[in-house]
């Protein structure tokens, strides 16, 4: 099975969710500290150039894939992803289950202009500490979001394909 969690820009909400898929963040809803927002890898450090790019995260205890994308404000990535994914199931027959699972709806505001001043300004000693307190605040949605994907990842479905836009989370 393949998890891929996508954003706007991939590098914020996503790189928390993968790093709980993971457990490379404590399995809690309590809220983390700076210093394990800070240390999360991919957290704040994808550039423009990364955008629409699949970027591999780890493994997970089960043996599936992570990975997450930045998709932009194109909402036709994961749907065309999902296309992709059958039109080569269908020529190639191979039965592997992808989950996407989108994490924009537990960005708050603060990682929103967080992300603005330091991704696209490169003003980080405003974005920083904005993304610090907005991933603060979103954390325990995240972990919530993770474990539902997870959930759904073990749930047999007639579709290889699942796409979750996750509106529960906002």
């Amino acid at each position: 099975m393949i998890y891929i969690y996508n954003d706007y820009a991939g590098t914020h909400s996503t790189a928390l969710a993968a790093a709980y898929h993971l457990k490379q963040l404590p399995q809690s809803e309590r809220k983390l500290t700076t210093e394990e927002i800070l240390n999360v890898n991919y957290f704040n450090k994808l550039t423009k150039s990364d955008f629409g790019k699949i970027l591999f995260h780890g493994t997970d205890e089960e043996g599936n894939s992570v990975y997450s994308i930045g998709r932009k404000r194109n909402k036709f990535v994961v749907p065309a992803l999902k296309e992709l994914t059958l039109l080569l199931e269908g020529k190639y027959h191979f039965e592997e289950k992808i989950v996407f699972s989108n994490t924009s709806p537990t960005v708050p505001i603060a990682m929103s202009f967080g992300g603005f001043f330091s991704r696209g300004l490169g003003l980080d000693f405003i974005g920083v500490p904005l993304l610090v307190i907005g991933a603060k605040q979103c954390c325990g949605n995240i972990f919530r979001l993770v474990e539902n994907t997870k959930q759904v990842g073990r749930t047999t479905f007639n579709e290889n394909v699942v796409i979750l836009e996750n509106e529960m989370y906002k």
